[in-house]
């Protein structure tokens, strides 16, 4: 299982969210989106309330680190095996919450995992 939600997507195409979102779905990786604002990417719903996911392997991070203290608890309650921190979305202080909470922290590159076959 490695289903993914992709957290802070981007109805915008040039944004990396929503390249990830795309490519994610190229693997046949069971993908969900979270974002601020509504909408689709290739037939995935880009829901604004966390509690529509559950059973999740992987949250993506794809917002900065000044607005990931209000999601903190959210993220850690979803339960997710590991989180994956971005680039630009790097936090030393979350780091230590997700770990404390048994959760595996990755900072890297979603689209190099998936183009290396890492993820």
């Amino acid at each position: 299982m490695k289903k993914t939600l992709v957290f802070g997507a981007s109805l915008k195409p040039n944004r990396y969210s929503n390249l990830v979102v795309n490519r994610l779905l190229a693997h046949a990786i069971e993908t969900e989106a979270f974002g601020l604002r509504a909408g689709e990417i290739s037939g995935i719903q880009i829901k604004t309330n966390l509690e529509d996911f559950q059973n999740l392997d992987t949250i993506t991070l794809y917002i900065n680190p000044r607005r990931q203290p209000a999601y903190y608890d959210l993220i850690i309650g979803l339960g997710p095996r590991r989180v994956i921190f971005n680039p630009g979305t790097e936090n030393p202080a979350f780091y230590s919450l997700l770990e404390q909470a048994e959760i595996k922290v990755e900072v890297a590159c979603t689209l190099a995992l998936l183009a290396t076959d890492q993820y």
